[in-house]
């Protein structure tokens, strides 16, 4: 191979090294060339790309894109599934498991999963989780529940339910769970219920009642005057 055709291939790995935040290393050693382009397809599928790769290559790739951690995976005959950002790694985990436990010749030997190294075992770990779809369901309705719930629903490795517990508690400060309920409807009515203004008291009737005017008293007559008497 010519000195700028490794130079691009690095190059090109250190790009794709890059923009992926989860991929998984596996030793395809066994696997013929028709098994592996069957295994490709199945990846693909699920918008993973399977790229056998040359180490000593791959090494510097690593290197370039600050992805040193990938050194200690890279022994033998190396295949990388490289995930778009849109794919499902439970489903790719599944994939590669399930060829793994099927024909004993592909070796699973750990990964970067969102940003994050993860070792065989947690491959076979995420393996076992159910698809996305099914994951979002259940988020759904333990969102909805109490915290405590979340821990009996989820089983999965302790990565997911912390993603889980984190998901919960940015719902719970988007809604404000910290301001009190809202009263029920029968009990707003009573707090917001105005008592009634007590009846005015009437005036009470004076204890004694008014005197009944004096009748007038009848007007006295003038006496009549004596007629004088004729002389005779």
């Amino acid at each position: 191979m010519l000195k700028k055709d490794k130079e691009r291939i690095v190059a090109e790995l250190a790009d794709r090294l890059r923009s992926s935040q989860s991929l998984i290393v596996t030793d395809y050693r066994g696997l013929s060339v028709k098994e592996i382009d069957d295994l490709r397809s199945k990846l693909l599928e699920h918008g993973v790309r399977y790229t056998v790769v040359k180490n000593t290559l791959t090494r510097l790739a690593a290197e370039q894109a600050g992805e040193k951690e990938l050194l200690e995976l890279l022994d033998g005959p190396t295949a990388i599934a490289f995930l778009e950002p849109d794919a499902d790694p439970a489903a790719a985990a599944k994939v590669l498991n399930d060829i793994a436990g099927t024909s004993k010749i592909l070796v699973i030997r750990g990964g970067v999963l969102e940003g994050q190294t993860i070792t065989e075992a947690d491959v076979k770990n995420l393996a076992s989780l159910p698809p996305t779809d099914v994951l979002r369901a259940q988020l759904a309705g333990a969102l909805a529940a109490p915290l405590a719930t979340i821990v009996g629903l989820f089983t999965a490795p302790l990565r997911d339910l912390v993603g889980v517990i984190d998901a919960r508690i940015r719902q719970l400060e988007e809604q404000g769970e910290g301001a009190p309920p809202e009263p029920e409807p029968e009990a707003a009515a009573e707090h917001e219920a105005v008592a009634e203004p007590e009846a005015a008291e009437e005036p009470e009737a004076s204890a004694e009642e008014p005197e009944a005017a004096a009748e007038p008293e009848p007007e006295q007559q003038p006496e009549a005057k004596a007629e004088p008497q004729e002389e005779e």
